[in-house]
């Protein structure tokens, strides 16, 4: 008996497997990729679109079984028909309405939605096949082309580049694998290559924000990027076994776009793991290595073209799919076949599938399309090849799917964290601010904001509404009204309660319900330390750059001693996170921080003493219809501030949040400069108290002997100019020029020292520089230099020199620096002034140790000038005092004030031996300095000493 020839052999086997109708390889690869949507889909809790998709691939496998069976004889019949009705639904989706984003995609057929893009895909490999399958001829190959090129062109018009590239692709590798001569095809190539980007004009706004995501690596939450980023966090999270159990899952679901279609394949690897993506690309594997062994093994010429087809739509679509999900590729909006949700690409594949299978079902029964005349067999270019590039692509995805999860897990969980959280602040109690026996100079408000979160608060007709509502003392309708009217607030405040009631509501444990102290700022004293200690209000972005750690509409101090310690004062804000979807509502409630409350700040203050100090200079302005004035008490040893008034002042209320507009607009139009603190921001001319920093020069140089009796007279003239003196004086040595303030005596000592001698003893006082006290804004006053005054393009001229030495010209200076400069006389040292005694519970204020002068030696003559002008000059008026003390009186005119009368100055030290206390005062436009200003020193000096 002879053996089967291979034919025989071949016919057997081909007659055996028309048994089976369907491939079982191929019906587990389809069950495997539609479980596996299915699965996405219920996670994603997306029930209905699950249960449609269930039945979509029902009705696709019954079409898949049909067709195995009975479509190879009208696999002509059916391809055309595909592709007719793909060509009319084209036409009629461009002629219909603008869809999203300004695509036109689906056909609404009011049961079901049709894309005819998904039946073009089926339509045209067909009629490829049934074109070409015959044999190459021109006439054949540029029909086919010509058809291919319809259905392609318009649907890029819909706008939907990338299915069109797909077909494209799928058209040039069936015409590759047809045989068609290389020649015919470079050209062709070639032009489709250079007409590309030419696409780029067919595109829309969002498309091409994709392109330019992809590009930059832009994955901002606002661009286009989103999807991107969204699909890179899903994909590093689920590592090998997915995050469904993590309490957290759902609410990450809910930033994935299009979970159920585009990134479908990130949002199952979220949930299911690797394993299950891995899954996913095996099954894909399956089907195009099925499809392409029944296109090698059948001798059918359509049937080879179809597989090989069909194997390109199922590869292409998946690799660029999932490159997409994985970023490595722009956001495209394909869907990997049989898994994706869609009903018409679902449909459409498993018809194709069931084509494909029904060739080799009735393949023996065709002439064998890959046989030689000369009985050599040929095989389909390229099929194998192009299997196994596909299977290398799917293996590298699958890897690198791996590889983000290994490498990039823990950066994206962060950004995941980030953009799903949002934390509301809770306010830090701020630290009091307390004078030296520890009186309150601020208060904070005793109420407290109930705060409620409408997305965790329960609805409107609970129980919890009524029980809140009848804490806050309010009706249940007015606060849903306040919860219904808040806007895109993630919290709001329905009520400010007392400290009773806020105790009560946080027992309660409301859900989503904050009860915080209210950030109001109260200031009892008002005017009377308002531009000392400063207001409150919300941070700047200077504040931010300040404090890059401060939050969002933080509570921090804006002037005085509120700024100054505002690191100390703050404490430290809590905050109560949650957690929101992508649009922001609240979802559930995440980690919380309680605030820490902020120290306090113990001042030098004598209250009593700042009391008196700011009445006695109001009322010295009112007498003599002056406008600004101020007084310093200072102890001259440790620069301990012991009042600080000024006047006109702000009342700091006026500019605590919550702010009245009616009072700040009456606090902003009054008169005078209010805002500023006069005694360190109001530099004026010093007259005559300067004089004790000439006497203090020649007491560093000795130009004049202090003994020395030198004629003085009413004027003093220099280069044909006349100085006056304030009276015709007679001769006097530098003890008596200090007690009754001989101008002429002085204008002659200026200029014997001249102004390098001067200016320098001066800047070792103090002038012309800031005090470094603890008060933001200092003035640093102004001491011009011949040299400074060259630079500004003036002239430095000998009268310069001759008034500078009685505190005018080139010279102004504020009552705090004339305090300081006081003090050095007396104890031979500089000190720092600072209102802070304590912070909290750091100690003590951090304070430069004193700069002894070097000429403190030679200081004598200056402090007995001082004590002579108490007993018989011009401060004649501190004789009273129980103690032996020295001062300087000084007057001085003022061309920036808009007052007719000179300044009044007055400075004194007592006791002078020992000092103990500095005290300055200054009024502008009060005349002589001991009718205006020294009464005020000699009151502030007795109460002091009682």
């Amino acid at each position: 008996m002879r053996p089967a020839s291979p034919n025989e052999a071949s016919g057997r086997q081909l007659s055996a497997s028309r048994v089976r109708t369907v491939d079982l390889a191929v019906l587990g690869a389809v069950l495997v990729l539609a479980g596996l949507g299915t699965l996405n889909l219920i996670t994603i809790g997306a029930e209905s679109l699950a249960l449609r998709h269930v039945a979509v691939i029902g009705v696709g496998i019954s079409m898949l079984l049909i067709m195995a069976r009975w479509g190879a004889s009208r696999l002509p019949l059916i391809g055309w028909a595909m592709y007719i009705a793909s060509l009319a639904g084209l036409l009629v989706v461009l002629a219909g309405d603008v869809g999203s984003r300004g695509a036109r995609r689906w056909l609404d057929l009011g049961v079901v939605t049709v894309q005819p893009s998904e039946l073009a895909k089926i339509g045209v490999v067909i009629v490829l096949a049934t074109l070409l399958g015959p044999g190459y001829t021109r006439r054949r190959f540029i029909v086919a082309l010509g058809l291919a090129g319809v259905p392609i062109g318009l649907i890029m018009l819909q706008p939907d580049l990338s299915t069109g590239l797909v077909l494209a692709a799928m058209t040039a590798f069936v015409v590759i694998l047809a045989r068609v001569p290389l020649l015919p095809l470079i050209p062709l190539f070639g032009a489709a290559l250079a007409a590309l980007p030419l696409a780029v004009l067919l595109l829309r706004p969002y498309q091409l924000g994709r392109i330019q995501a992809f590009v930059s690596g832009d994955r901002e939450a606002s661009g286009s990027g989103w999807a991107m980023l969204q699909a890179e966090i899903a994909v590093a999270l689920g590592g090998v076994t997915g995050t469904s159990g993590e309490p957290l899952h759902d609410l990450r679901v809910t930033y994935i776009p299009e979970a159920e279609h585009d990134l479908a394949f990130a949002s199952l690897v979220h949930s299911w793991g690797l394993a299950a993506g891995v899954a996913v690309a095996v099954a894909v594997l399956v089907l195009v290595w099925r499809v392409v062994l029944v296109g090698r093994q059948s001798r059918m010429p359509e049937a080879a073209l179809l597989a090989g087809g069909v194997a390109t739509l199922l590869g292409v679509q998946t690799v660029v799919s999932i490159a997409a999900n994985l970023g490595l590729l722009p956001h495209t909006g394909l869907p990997i076949p049989l898994f994706s949700y869609g009903g018409t690409a679902a449909l459409a594949t498993l018809v194709a599938l069931g084509l494909v299978l029904a060739t080799r079902r009735e393949s023996e029964k065709r002439w064998p399309l890959w046989d030689a005349p000369a009985g050599r067999r040929r095989r389909p270019r390229w099929a194998r090849t192009a299997a196994m590039v596909l299977t290398a692509n799917l293996f590298a995805l699958s890897y690198f799917t791996w590889h983000t999860q290994d490498v990039r897990s823990e950066e994206l969980r962060a950004v995941s964290e980030e953009q799903m959280t949002r934390c509301i602040r809770l306010p830090a109690e701020r630290g009091q601010i307390v004078a030296a026996d520890g009186t309150p100079l601020v208060n904070n408000s005793d109420r407290y904001d109930v705060r409620v979160l409408p997305g965790l608060f329960p609805d409107s007709d609970s129980d919890e509404l009524g029980r809140l509502a009848s804490l806050v003392d309010e009706s249940p309708d007015d606060v849903q009204a306040v919860l219904d009217g808040r806007g895109g607030e993630l919290d709001v405040t329905v009520a400010s309660v007392l400290p009773d009631a806020a105790a009560d509501i946080a027992a309660e444990e409301f859900p989503g319900v904050l009860v915080a102290p209210s950030e109001r700022r109260e200031y009892p004293h008002g005017r009377l330390l308002g531009p000392m200690l400063g207001y409150v209000g919300v941070g700047t972005p200077e504040d931010m750059d300040r404090w890059p750690d401060l939050p969002l509409g933080a509570t921090v101090g804006r002037a005085g001693l509120e700024q100054q310690y505002d690191d100390v004062l703050r404490g430290q804000d809590g905050r109560q996170c949650i957690y929101v979807d992508p649009v922001g509502r609240p979802m559930a409630a995440a980690g919380r921080i309680d605030p820490e409350p902020g120290d306090d700040v113990e001042l030098h203050l004598d209250l009593e003493l700042q009391e008196l100090a700011d009445s006695l200079v109001r009322a010295a302005i009112d007498d003599v219809g002056g406008d600004v004035g101020a007084a310093v008490v200072m102890n001259p040893r440790t620069g301990a501030v012991l009042a600080l008034a000024g006047a006109p002042a702000y009342d700091n209320n006026a500019y605590t949040p919550p702010i009245d507009w009616a009072t700040l607009r009456a606090e902003i139009e009054a008169p005078g400069v209010p805002l500023l603190h006069q005694a360190v921001q109001h530099p004026a001319p010093p007259g005559s108290t300067f004089k004790l920093v000439t006497a203090a020069a020649n007491a560093e140089h000795e130009i004049i002997p202090p003994n020395r009796v030198i004629p003085t007279g009413a004027s003093y003239n220099l280069g044909g100019h006349s100085f006056a003196n304030w009276r015709p004086m007679p001769p006097h040595n530098m003890i008596d020029a200090i007690a009754w303030s001989n101008n002429v005596y002085f204008y002659d000592l200026a200029w014997r020292l001249g102004p390098d001698r001067l200016i320098s003893t001066a800047q070792q006082l103090g002038v012309g520089q800031r005090t470094g006290i603890d008060l933001p804004g200092e003035s640093p006053g102004m001491l011009s230099t011949p040299e400074s005054v060259e630079q500004a393009g003036g002239t430095w001229y000998g009268g310069a020199t001759v008034i500078l030495g009685i505190g005018q010209g080139p010279v102004v200076a504020t009552p705090m620096q004339a305090a300081r400069w006081t003090a050095g006389l007396a104890t031979g040292e500089m000190v720092t002034p600072r209102l802070a005694a304590t912070l909290g519970a750091d100690g003590e204020v951090e304070t430069p140790d004193p700069e002894p002068l070097s000429f403190a030696d030679q200081l004598g003559p200056v402090r007995d000038g001082m004590r002579a002008a108490v007993t018989g000059g011009t401060a004649a008026q501190l004789g009273v005092l129980p103690v032996e003390a020295g001062g300087k009186t000084g007057s001085a005119e003022n061309p920036a004030s808009p007052l007719d009368g000179p300044d009044s100055w007055f400075t004194a030290v007592a006791p002078l031996d020992d000092p103990e206390v500095v005290v300055t005062v200054y009024v502008r436009g009060g005349g002589m300095g001991s009718e205006t200003s020294g009464p005020v020193a000699r009151q502030l000096l007795e109460h002091y000493f009682d």
